[in-house]
């Protein structure tokens, strides 16, 4: 037997061989290096142009303030991240990042809430989609929902090591299915109180990640109420930090707060922000340095929550000339002075006072002339089905949606009978006209369904729906919009609309109690009955009731009958259904050149023209 003796050298190359290969596979599997999600973003995040005003490289110190609460979605030793911020902060950026994060750093099982399944479909499609397009490092990690891989949709994306779901907070089924690692709440203030009857939408979701060690519950979200707001709720939980920044001046250390935001009378554009200190002038260039060189301070223990507050102010991407002009337009009406404190103050905004004054509303009705205030654009009407009568208010509108009551009818009969809807065809034709002789007719009228005569409702509305005559069901809930789209999904088939009745009533009460005449001011001709101003401002109010340890602000009847008020939100409905942009029409009469004088005509009388239906007509549509 022949034996091949090795050669001193050929182990030598062996032994390197061996070497080299150990060093490869120790690069191979050597764990990524350690990142946070904004050094990530900083690394490889890439925006989108039709998604960012700003495309092209993620730049973190762009807006500082980002960093620390991106950095504590990637902190192993927080469990909980609170998020309440204003507008124009970046917050669905820094959302995004952490997706990415996630998909090419860090694989987990992810879970992001929206207020509704539609609201997440859009957030895909918008915002996820482009990113995941854009950003080299994520591209093709997930397939495109259009591929034949039935593991990716728009709402649902398999990567490798994990995936990401999308759901609206009110799909119990969506909430409560596989154990997910990473949560994220997205404007967690418009979520229902429960989902379905499953409960609280954030709760559900949480139970899925109790089986992590390293879970990670992430809730971002402007205010709403005080009182009612999730946000807040969790924020106080939390060490409740606040970004400060220095002055370039005196180095004093400060929150940037809306009373030192400062301008001229009637001038937004010398807007500026004056330091606590020592007042001096910054800026936007000033203020933008300011943030870059500021950091997060906890002012409160911490127990596990990181809790971060960041307003508008903060914006980089917002000039403080346009948040002046915003205000000054926001604080002609309290419902719009709201949204603008919950949306750019990131704050809750808190009532003064729930109920309104009937008596001192009665007190400033106003001698009416003959013809419509010129200030009248619009004219629509609300009204309200009892078992006898009808109840009636048609109500004209103006410039920022200031409101005239012109009348209020009570017309008895039975609702299922075609004579009481006749005598209705009669006032909803009338012809009113205005002091600088314009001539208007009711534009659009809404009828509630809800009652016991559904089907006389929906009888009499299928042949005027090309009237603007429409049929409306009100839903009660601080989530329901105004008006939501329309549906022919009922026994008569006809346009049906749902009203977010409590919305419209919170803004009526607003209204009610602004006291002077302009945007948003409530006239009432004198001569009202003392009974009508009750049932508009004293037959209901605003009360927080708490379901399963939430609190939610609901309208209860302190009265009997609410008709006025329950009109009032009808004829509001049905402005809402019109669309229209009030303040341009008011500009177009304004401006509109001046007819050449006529000659005189017998004088227009103040009671409206009637113009009678032929009795036949109804008698068809109710068949």
């Amino acid at each position: 037997m022949n034996y091949q003796l090795t050669s001193p050298m050929n182990t030598l190359d062996a032994q390197q061989a061996l070497t080299a290969a150990v060093q490869q596979a120790m690069v191979t599997l050597k764990p990524p290096p350690r990142l946070s999600v904004a050094e990530w973003a900083d690394l490889e995040r890439r925006l989108s142009s039709e998604a960012s005003a700003e495309a092209g490289r993620w730049h973190t110190a762009r807006a500082e303030y980002q960093r620390g609460i991106m950095d504590a979605i990637s902190e192993p030793e927080l469990s909980d991240v609170v998020v309440m911020a204003g507008a124009q902060v970046g917050k669905t950026e820094m959302l995004l990042n952490c997706i990415g994060y996630h998909i090419a750093h860090d694989p987990a099982p992810m879970l992001l809430v929206q207020p509704t399944a539609e609201m997440g479909g859009a957030f895909s499609k918008d915002r996820l989609a482009p990113m995941l397009r854009d950003t080299p490092q994520l591209k093709g990690k997930v397939k495109d929902p259009r591929s034949r891989d039935a593991n990716n949709t728009t709402m649902h994306k398999v990567f490798s090591g994990g995936h990401i779901s999308i759901v609206g907070s009110n799909s119990p089924a969506g909430l409560a299915s596989r154990p997910i690692r990473i949560v994220l709440c997205d404007e967690v203030d418009r979520y229902p109180p429960s989902a379905g009857s499953e409960g609280d939408p954030i709760q559900l979701a949480r139970k899925r990640s109790a089986t992590f060690w390293n879970r990670k519950i992430v809730m971002v979200s402007t205010p709403t109420n005080k009182g009612a707001s999730r946000i807040e709720s969790a924020f106080e939980e939390s060490d409740k930090r606040y970004f400060y920044v220095p002055c370039e001046d005196c180095g004093h250390h400060q929150r940037l707060v809306w009373s030192n935001v400062r301008w001229d009378e009637g001038k937004p554009e010398t807007a500026h922000y004056m330091c606590d200190d020592c007042g001096s002038v910054w800026d936007d260039a000033k203020r933008h340095r300011a943030i870059r060189a500021g950091g997060w301070q906890a002012t409160d223990e911490f127990s596990g929550v990181a809790g971060f507050h960041i307003s508008g102010i903060y914006s980089v991407w917002t000039p403080l000339a346009d948040a002046v002009r915003d205000f000054l337009s926001a604080k002609k009406l309290p419902e719009t002075l709201r949204v603008w404190t919950n949306v750019y103050l990131a704050e809750t905004w808190e009532d003064q006072g729930e109920r309104v004054d009937d008596y001192a509303i009665a007190e400033r009705a106003e001698e009416y002339s003959e013809k419509l205030d010129a200030g009248v654009v619009c004219i629509t009407a609300g009204i309200d089905v009892q078992d006898s009568y009808l109840a009636l208010e048609i109500v004209g509108w103006g410039r920022d949606e200031e409101s005239w009551s012109i009348d209020w009818i009570t017309l008895y009969g039975d609702p299922s009978t075609p004579h009481l809807w006749n005598d209705l065809d009669n006032r909803l034709q009338a012809i009113y006209e205005t002091e600088d002789g314009r001539q208007l007719g009711i534009r659009a009228a809404c009828i509630d369904s809800g009652g016991h005569y559904t089907q006389a409702v929906y009888n009499y509305v299928r042949p005027r729906e090309g009237k603007r005559i429409f049929a409306i069901k009100g839903m009660a809930g601080e989530t329901r919009p105004i008006v939501s789209k329309p549906t022919r999904n009922n026994i008569g088939k006809i346009k049906l609309f749902t009203v977010g009745v409590d919305n419209i009533k919170e803004l009526i009460f607003s209204r009610l109690k602004v006291t002077i005449a302009g945007a948003g001011f409530c006239h009432f001709p004198t001569g009202r009955d003392d009974e009508y101003f009750k049932q508009l401002a004293a037959s209901e109010k605003i009360v927080t009731k708490y379901h399963k340890g939430f609190p939610r602000r609901e309208f209860v009847k302190t009265r009997a009958r609410n008709e006025a008020l329950d009109c009032r939100v009808y004829s509001y409905a049905a402005l809402s259904i019109l669309s229209l942009r009030l303040n341009d029409i008011a500009d177009r009469i304004a401006n509109a050149p001046a007819e050449p004088e006529k000659p005189k005509q017998p004088q227009v009388q103040n009671s409206p023209i009637f113009k009678p239906r032929p009795s036949g007509g109804f008698v068809n549509g109710w068949r």
